[in-house]
């Protein structure tokens, strides 16, 4: 006999329309980060390249271009460095524009937690439609009183596996869609703590001198 996977699903009970509730939270929370969240809009490549040279010169309203041209985290350090380069000290400085570019990561990050709730709760409502296939089951069997008929217990034991094996599907790419998404902010933020170095060492702290 054929296995009808649909049907299987169907038959799992409520635990498989929140397992499926979740797998659509973990779609759309992995589209959404893969369409919004590049390296590039944390730390294009080239900007500081372009923009030291334009600071030396005193040429401010053309870097004010190229970095509203850029829209990412980096233009928006190098433009607040600018703005407050008399300010502050290069120290200070050098701060808040961390504390800014880490604010920003942050959020980045938090907008990918959904995952992490998914690859928690999935196995969990998977686990809890397991128990309740396997009581099923054994109440067939107490109000039936068939100990020796296998084909009582197969609706239950089935359930249990279905909802087992639904919950584990979706928890395992959710799970390593977070780690991806982490790993890639990681990066992303080693890249940009050397990028606003550079324009620290480059700009603010040879005007000081």
């Amino acid at each position: 006999m054929q296995l009808n996977l649909f049907q299987q699903l169907a038959a799992g009970g409520a635990g498989i329309w929140v397992i499926a509730a979740l797998s659509v939270l973990m779609l759309t929370v992995a589209i959404e980060r893969l369409h919004r969240f590049r390296v590039r809009a944390i730390v294009p490549p080239g900007l500081v390249d372009e923009a030291v040279p334009l600071w030396r010169a005193g040429r401010f309203d053309e870097l004010q271009l190229a970095l509203v041209r850029s829209e990412s985290v980096l233009a928006e350090a190098i433009r607040f460095l600018a703005a407050n380069r008399a300010r502050w000290t290069p120290e200070v400085l050098g701060e808040r524009a961390g504390e800014m570019a880490s604010r920003e990561l942050r959020r980045q990050q938090q907008r990918a937690y959904p995952l992490a709730v998914v690859a928690t709760v999935a196995p969990i409502v998977g686990l809890l439609g397991t128990v309740v296939g396997m009581i099923e089951a054994f109440h067939v069997i107490a109000f039936n009183g068939g100990m020796g008929d296998a084909s009582l217990l197969a609706g239950g034991i089935s359930k249990a596996l279905v909802n087992t094996a639904a919950g584990l599907s979706v928890a395992l790419p959710a799970l390593a869609l977070h780690h991806f998404f982490r790993h890639r902010l990681t990066v992303a933020a080693l890249a940009l703590e050397e990028q606003l170095e550079r324009v620290l060492d480059a700009c603010v702290r040879e005007e000081a001198r």
